[in-house]
């Protein structure tokens, strides 16, 4: 499970390291299905569920895997859930306590599931700006 987070640590989906020119080009030619492997077993959730969170079907799934590529619009999203679980992990200081703040509904969102919450761009933005506020402890 170390291991896990440390290998994200160091190959993040769309990390610091990417360019953000770099990063729309990997999302515009469509992520590799192993990144959202990756982005599973950092978070612990079944596959289904993640695909779920992530509105893709059972059968697109199986297409995805077998063609080794997601769409631009599920890379996007992995992309951004891959971002929520790094600032999730800076915030609280390890991966175990990010995936559960992750994972479980929140106050600061009205009682909804980040994850859930981030199914949407504009709702990751409310999860990131919730981050930032406990970060900075101007939450109580």
């Amino acid at each position: 499970q170390l291991m896990k987070t440390a290998t994200l640590d160091k190959h993040p989906v769309g990390g610091k390291s990417t360019h953000p020119t770099e990063l729309i080009q990997k999302i515009q030619k469509g992520l590799r299905f192993s990144e959202l492997k990756t982005l599973q077993d950092t978070l612990e959730l079944p596959f289904e569920k993640l695909a779920a969170k992530l509105c893709i079907s059972r059968s697109t799934l199986q297409r995805r895997k077998a063609a080794g590529r997601l769409s631009p619009d599920e890379s996007d999203k992995v992309v951004r859930f891959s971002r929520l679980l790094r600032h999730a992990t800076a915030v609280f200081g390890d991966a175990e306590r990010a995936r559960a703040w992750l994972k479980h509904p929140q106050v600061g969102l009205g009682g909804a599931v980040p994850l859930d919450y981030a199914s949407t761009e504009t709702g990751a933005r409310e999860v990131e700006n919730l981050l930032g506020r406990i970060e900075y402890s101007v939450y109580t």
